[in-house]
């Protein structure tokens, strides 16, 4: 899950790293008096997990209290839409923080490099901007070091690293030190993410983190729980902070055939015949094992509401999961809600041949195979049938 960024800061704080001195609210009134205890000269900054909240008016800097706190007021309750998130977040809390003077600006993150199945520091002299870009316009800007699992780093190579990466001598040594406390904060928070972009170096010799992103390993939240109160509200979209509320393993994606499996390996493999037959998937949903008919109704409810869904597979493959329970989901659906785009489904295994039974009198098509469910409904969704 994402942390909020008052959440990131609050954890790398709890390690040592030098964060700008501000707090979190959702009240016009405390973001005054926040604004006026640091001196009036701040930066309001909406906490919701989506790109580019600055363009989209949720980030605006301030040189006096009394604006602070009406700002604040304007953008408590106010839907934010950007050209990452279309549909938009409800801002119902801001960061008031003091500004920085800024110098310079450094890039520092800590990430796991599956291809390498090591947990990478990656640093770069030009801050500020997106890493991709660095990464295409300037490669050899960007130093990696990966964390040996038994033995950590070594000092002298994350000094090495600090010079080849052209940071100025005089925040060598701040930029080493926190380098070391993000490796450490990565490893005890159980991260899958640690990013501060922009490091910010100021004139009086000071290394601050800027900003700051944290993303934690959704398996490890049970060893910490102040994250969990907010796990529903760590996606960027809507529908998928939704299904966090519901506990469905739901991700959106940008097509427009709706798919509901029972597995992650068989998800995916309907995603791509899907594909294969010509639609783009809308999301990724695994309905989990031994799934009863109520959940399956839910989860029928949460893919329909993306409204680019055109067409929904349903591949059903019955083991813990019976294959019955969810053709009683899926009936429960058709009455409850008005479906009105096409369905087909593909049900084997535990008691499929009941599964079968239940869906016959129903509206939706049904198909014998993974593949010929899935070029049915990108047929039925496309009007080529």
């Amino acid at each position: 899950m994402k942390l909020h960024e008052y959440q990131s800061k609050e954890l790398l704080a709890k390690y040592g790293v030098t964060v700008p001195a501000g707090d979190v609210t959702s009240d016009p009134a405390e973001a005054r008096a926040i604004a006026e205890k640091l001196g009036g000269k701040v930066v309001v900054k909406a906490q919701v997990l989506m790109g580019g909240r600055g363009k989209a008016g949720g980030v605006k800097l301030f040189d006096n209290a009394d604006a602070a706190g009406e700002f604040t007021k304007e953008l408590i309750g106010k839907k934010l839409v950007s050209i990452q998130n279309p549909a938009g977040m409800i801002v119902d809390r801001v960061l008031v923080a003091e500004l920085v003077d800024i110098a310079e600006e450094y890039y520092l993150s800590v990430l796991l490099d599956r291809a390498a199945s090591a947990v990478v520091v990656m640093l770069s002299k030009e801050g500020g901007m997106e890493i991709e870009d660095v990464a295409e316009k300037n490669p050899e800007a960007i130093v990696r070091m990966h964390v040996d699992p038994v033995f950590g780093l070594w000092p002298y190579q994350i000094r090495e690293a600090v010079a080849a990466a052209k940071i100025p001598a005089p925040a060598q040594r701040q930029m080493v030190e926190m380098i070391e406390k993000l490796v450490k904060a990565y490893l005890d928070s159980d991260a899958d993410m640690i990013e501060i972009n922009p490091v910010a170096w100021t004139p009086d010799g000071k290394l601050i983190a800027a900003d700051a992103k944290v993303s934690i390993d959704d398996n490890a939240l049970f060893r910490h729980k102040g994250y969990q109160d907010t796990a529903d509200e760590s996606a960027e979209d809507p529908i998928e902070a939704e299904a966090a509320r519901r506990g469905i393993a739901y991700v959106r994606l940008d097509g427009d055939i709706g798919i509901i499996g029972n597995g992650a390996g068989l998800v995916m493999s309907s995603m791509d015949e899907v594909r294969a037959a010509g639609g783009v998937p809308a999301n990724f949903l695994d309905v989990g094992g031994g799934a009863k008919a109520e959940r399956v109704q839910s989860c029928f409810e949460l893919l329909l509401m993306d409204p680019n869904v055109k067409g929904v597979l349903i591949n059903i493959f019955g083991g813990i999961t019976r294959a019955d329970e969810v053709a009683k989901g899926i009936l429960q659906a058709f009455e409850a809600m008005d479906i009105k785009v096409p369905v087909v489904a593909r049900i084997e295994g535990t008691a499929a041949e009941e599964g079968r039974a239940i869906l016959a009198n129903s509206t939706l098509a049904t198909a014998p195979s993974m593949q010929e469910a899935a070029a049915k409904v990108v047929a039925l969704a496309y009007g080529n049938a």
